[in-house]
């Protein structure tokens, strides 16, 4: 399965996104697409996105989460930071000790 989250989406690739995904909230597609389906899509919306748009995509994954998060663009979440922890895919939102951080 694959969600992702898009910011200030331009009517041509909302139509696109369209054919693969359903919207059930504004800017937000949930659909299953094979991994080559998925690239072709992405690549698709890279080469026509204008530069202020951004999307957070959570899609499946052979890992032990069984997903992975890929952040493109500015998507609107300031302070929220996707890293991996010994392998597993968080959103960290603030950290207590600055000078420990992992990025």
């Amino acid at each position: 399965m694959t969600v992702l989250v898009c910011n200030d989406v331009p009517p041509a690739i909302r139509g696109h996104l369209k054919r693969w995904f359903i919207e059930p909230s504004p800017n937000v597609f949930v659909g299953t697409l094979n991994v080559r389906t998925f690239r072709k899509v992405r690549d698709f919306i890279l080469r026509n996105a204008p530069k202020k748009f951004g999307m957070l995509v959570i899609a499946s994954a052979p890992n032990c989460q069984g997903y992975e998060i890929e952040r493109i663009g500015p998507t609107g979440y300031s302070g929220r930071i996707p890293v991996e922890l010994s392998g597993i895919p968080l959103i960290a939102e603030s950290w207590v000790d600055p000078d420990n951080q992992p990025f």
